[in-house]
């Protein structure tokens, strides 16, 4: 019985290094840096107080797509990557299909993706996180995607935001991003508390292109005392738990305070290198959302959801450029210049800003209930492409100044459910065109919504087409993730538009059920 048993594990052994991905993947196709095949070899130690681990990426949406592996699967996939289905490049919001894979090239130029054929993920290292408060110890890496031959996934967002981050690396620069992101926390009600609590509210089952019933919620305050610290410390038994997760798994919180709308909070982060940012915007939803459903609680990064009196959230995306060979803020105006808000390259990035503003729109504002925001109700969300100092009613809002080594501009119109690659990628393209071609933003706004002004798009069926008609997305995106992002996009705008249809017209700035039902889960 004993040899019976050591032959059997001998044989597990064996197929073990051919149990996942392709063998030799990584090293075959010379896919990692000295850094991350150190870090690779010093897993080792953490691995052995593990029992899973979750291996995913950042699906076109911005969230996180996973699996669970074992331990010793992990083992085998650190280096050989792991076999994924097409599924989360082909659903949109509501997981309909919105690309057909079973069309040549997959309905998009990519004959892997032809009947929905595999691609390889394969962990970064350097991502690799200990999750704090699951029920087994369980760790946690975010992936990069790659066709069979070791290039890198045409649809992979991560993949666009390393080039990008790569080719300002090449004029002796980085990006450097601040992250300020505001979002919801509502109490779950009719349904058990704990794991999986939010799946459990839900009154109806979604199937493809229909999603499930939203949780049902109540507000956990009254809101609308701006920063009233006994609103703050009345939410301290969700926000203790989750700031020091985040601070466990290595995020730089900064700040947390009560926003206007009931629940409403803003979680600010210290700068990080724009890769950094985006890998932790990724996981800060990923781990709130899990955190305050275990606490009986829902988190969504929904912009505006269908709840009496709330308020919309945003994502303001704050940045600059550091020159590496200075050490110094690339946007800060030499001594001078005759008191310029902005360094040469700072009034080149607010330029590329604003001008490519309409046709990178679909990347800060990916959902027609964010739309909802540019509302007029709402002036603090910008709805007119210009730039000011300190107006948070402007796109581009400048802070800082001469002498002022924090001198960063931010862009005030994305939604908190972005995808943090894209989103990023977007802003950083179009602040290098404007550097590189030396636009200058004009005048100042006085006005930030001036009707003169030129405006952004109203909806995402507009932001849609300017961004399939815009030459700069399609060199930073490439052809085969351009058509896939329009593609899904437009399925999302034509199963709200049939929504419509029978239900009758939206009142003016109202969020739809639909709406509702269709992000407040999942985002």
């Amino acid at each position: 019985m004993t040899e019976a048993i050591t032959a059997r594990e001998a044989d597990e052994r064996r197929y073990a290094r051919f149990a996942t991905g392709s063998v030799g993947f990584v090293e075959r196709h010379g896919l990692w840096s000295a850094e991350r095949r150190t870090a690779a070899q010093a897993l080792e130690e953490t691995l052995a107080g593990l029992e899973f681990v979750r291996v995913g990426f950042g699906d076109p949406h911005g969230l996180m797509r996973s699996k669970t592996l074992t331990v010793e699967a992990f083992r085998t996939a650190l280096r050989n990557g792991i076999d994924m289905s097409p599924g989360p490049f082909v659903f949109d919001t509501g997981h309909a299909v919105g690309v057909d894979f079973f069309a040549p090239g997959g309905g998009i130029g990519i004959p892997e993706l032809t009947g929905a054929g595999d691609f390889l993920i394969v962990p970064d290292p350097l991502t690799f996180k200990v999750l704090p408060y699951t029920e087994a110890a369980t760790g946690w890496v975010i992936a990069d995607e790659y066709l069979r031959d070791g290039t890198a996934h045409p649809l992979s967002s991560r993949a666009v935001l390393r080039r990008q981050c790569d080719r300002v690396a090449e004029r002796g620069l980085r990006y450097v991003v601040g992250l300020e992101v505001e979002w919801y926390v509502t109490r779950l009600t009719g349904a058990e508390h704990g794991p999986g609590a939010a799946a459990r509210a839900a009154a109806a089952v979604g199937g493809f292109g229909v999603q499930g019933e939203p949780p049902a919620v109540e507000p956990v305050n009254g809101g609308y005392q701006f920063n009233l610290d006994t609103l703050t410390d009345g939410l301290m038994h969700l926000v203790t738990p989750l700031a020091r997760a985040l601070r466990e798994l290595g995020l730089p919180l900064r700040t947390v305070e009560h926003e206007s709308g009931p629940g409403q909070l803003e979680f600010t982060f210290s700068p990080m290198n724009g890769l950094d940012a985006a890998d932790a915007m990724l996981l800060f939803r990923t781990v709130a959302k899990q955190i305050c459903a275990r606490l009986g609680h829902h988190a969504s990064f929904m912009a505006l959801p269908r709840l009496e009196r709330f308020d919309p959230s945003g994502w303001h995306l704050h940045q600059s450029l550091f020159d590496t060979a200075a050490d110094r803020n690339a946007f800060v105006p030499p001594s001078g210049e005759g008191g310029a808000l902005l360094s040469r390259e700072g009034l080149g990035y607010v330029a590329g800003l604003l001008e490519h503003a309409a046709d990178t729109a679909l990347f800060c504002i990916p959902t027609v209930n964010g739309y909802r925001r540019l509302d007029e109700r709402f002036s603090l969300s910008p709805d007119r492409i210009v730039w000011s100092a300190e107006n948070r009613g402007a796109l581009v809002r400048v802070l800082g100044g001469p002498g002022e080594e924090s001198t960063h501009v931010e862009n005030r119109i994305g939604e908190p459910c972005a995808n943090p690659y894209l989103y990023l990628a977007a802003q950083l393209a179009a602040g290098l065109d404007g550097i590189e071609r030396g636009l200058r933003p004009g005048a100042l706004a006085e006005d930030p919504h001036a009707p003169t002004a030129a405006a952004l798009p109203r909806d995402l069926a507009e932001a849609v087409a300017a961004m399939e008609g815009s030459a700069l997305v399609r060199d930073l995106l490439g052809k085969p993730l351009q058509d896939c992002l329009a593609q899904l996009k437009r399925s999302e705008v034509a199963r709200f538009g049939e929504w419509l249809a029978v239900a009758g017209p939206a009142g003016p700035g109202e969020t739809t059920a639909w709406e509702h039902r269709e992000y407040f889960a999942a985002y």
